[in-house]
C-alpha cells in the first residue's frame, strides 16, 4: 500500500491559489461496496479518510519513512503566467489590426 504525496491543484471555482501551498499525505481509499439495508457506498477502511498536511514536501517523506510507510511522490505542474497589458491591443505592430 503506498500513500500518494502531493500539493494540490487550485479548484475550478477559486482564482487565487488559496490551500495550494502546502503538501498532503493521503492514504489510498480501501475497496468499496453497497451497503446491503440501505444502498449507500461503504468501505470497512478509515485511512481513506486521513489527510496530513504539511509545509514541505520533505517533512512529509520524513514522515512517511519514520511511519514506515511506501510513498509516492506526484510533482505539481507550475503554471506558466503570461504578463498582458491592456496597451497591447492597441500597439502598432499588433498583428491583426484593432476594430469594431
Amino acid at each position: 500500500m503506498y500513500v500518494r504525496i502531493y500539493r494540490p491543484a487550485k479548484t475550478a471555482m477559486q482564482s487565487g491559489l488559496g490551500n495550494t501551498r502546502k503538501w498532503v499525505l493521503e492514504f489510498p481509499s480501501g475497496a468499496r461496496r453497497p451497503e446491503p439495508l440501505m444502498g449507500w457506498t461503504s468501505s470497512a477502511d478509515t485511512l481513506g479518510q486521513v489527510r496530513l498536511r504539511f509545509d514541505t514536501k520533505e517533512d512529509a517523506i520524513a514522515h512517511a519513512e519514520t511511519h514506515g510507510l511506501m510513498y509516492r511522490v506526484v510533482e505539481p505542474h507550475e503554471r506558466t503566467i503570461r504578463r498582458k497589458a491592456y496597451a497591447d491591443n492597441f500597439a502598432f505592430d499588433r498583428h491583426r489590426p484593432w476594430t469594431h
